[in-house]
């Protein structure tokens, strides 16, 4: 009787599973394209990941080298520069999303006290500009300013201060790193928490105006808390991306002088295997790295749902 029963239910499964495909056939086949996508771009190449454990030879190819086991892991954790690149990948990660993440969810809470309409589309639209801007765009422009010769310099000059190398100083590169950054995604950024905040019940607004309360008290106790979900998921997704620094920032706006500071995982890798050609060494490092960065995700993740809840998780 039992078998019976398990069958019946498989199968009673198995028809609402294809019932359910012929209702959204559409949506379906609109999938098709992302599908492709990212299986073209993103999982076929995951086969180059082998090249950590082979000691590849492009006259051999990625099938006919041979394999080296966990050569280039040893090799890596066994170089100190190796250990300086991470201290500074975590440092950089760790300031951009200290001041960087907050910036996105204080400009939305601005924008939404604006009156005027046409007055807010047009800071909106100023403050996504800089998004679509390149990295070579926005480093070049950045090395202009803070130049010894540029308006900013210029500026501490003419009421008295010393002219600061700020592309070329230890000690202030890494806030123009984290500066930069913020200027380039904090309007892109507040999209997201705009449109959490224009899902909040009109109601509760109205109820707080008529109990006295201020804007200030709106905010925190109304707007933050409906919108805490879209900020712990948009936490965990920066979390897991800790050991991401930014490497076409970094890349476009370093140089050799500021290299003990701002040298991070990706540029040790993008030297590896395009400057000096060591391709297995350098797939070992991006190997170890993206496993660093699902171990955080996983770990984050798991802690969040723990403190408020699975609504406010990814899973």
């Amino acid at each position: 009787m039992l078998p019976d029963t398990v069958r019946e239910r498989r199968r009673q499964r198995r028809v609402s599973f294809y019932r359910r495909c012929k209702e959204y056939r559409l949506l379906l086949i609109m999938m098709i394209p992302a599908i492709l996508f990212f299986i073209i771009f993103s999982y076929i190449p995951m086969y180059g990941v082998t090249l950590a454990f082979k000691d590849f030879k492009i006259t051999e190819g990625i099938l006919g080298s041979p394999w080296a086991g966990l050569k280039y892991f040893r090799q890596v954790f066994s170089d100190p520069y190796f250990y300086k690149t991470i201290r500074n990948t975590i440092v950089i990660s760790l300031y951009k999303l200290l001041f960087g993440f907050p910036a996105p969810i204080v400009f939305a809470l601005l924008i939404n006290e604006l009156v005027g309409h046409r007055y807010k589309r047009i800071v909106q639209t100023v403050s996504y500009l800089p998004h679509f801007m390149s990295w070579v765009v926005v480093g070049g422009i950045f090395s202009s300013l803070l130049s010894l010769d540029g308006p900013v310099n210029s500026f501490l000059a003419a009421t008295g201060m010393d002219k600061i190398m700020f592309m070329g100083n230890k000690s202030v590169f890494r806030g123009v790193l984290v500066a930069t950054d913020i200027w380039k995604g904090f309007g892109w950024g507040s999209i997201l928490y705009l449109a959490a905040i224009a899902g909040v019940d009109q109601e509760m607004y109205e109820a707080s105006r008529i109990d006295g309360a201020n804007k200030f008290q709106n905010a925190w106790y109304i707007t933050i808390p409906s919108i805490l979900p879209v900020i712990c998921i948009n936490l965990i997704l920066s979390l897991s991306g800790i050991l991401n620094a930014g490497f076409d920032q970094i890349f476009n706006m370093y140089s050799a002088v500021v290299y003990e500071v701002a040298d991070i995982i990706d540029t040790y890798v993008y030297r590896l295997g395009l400057a000096n050609m060591q391709y297995s060494l350098s797939t070992a490092v991006g190997l170890f790295k993206s496993v660093v960065g699902l171990i955080f995700i996983l770990a984050v993740n798991s802690i969040i749902r723990r403190l408020g809840g699975r609504e406010n998780s990814l899973w």
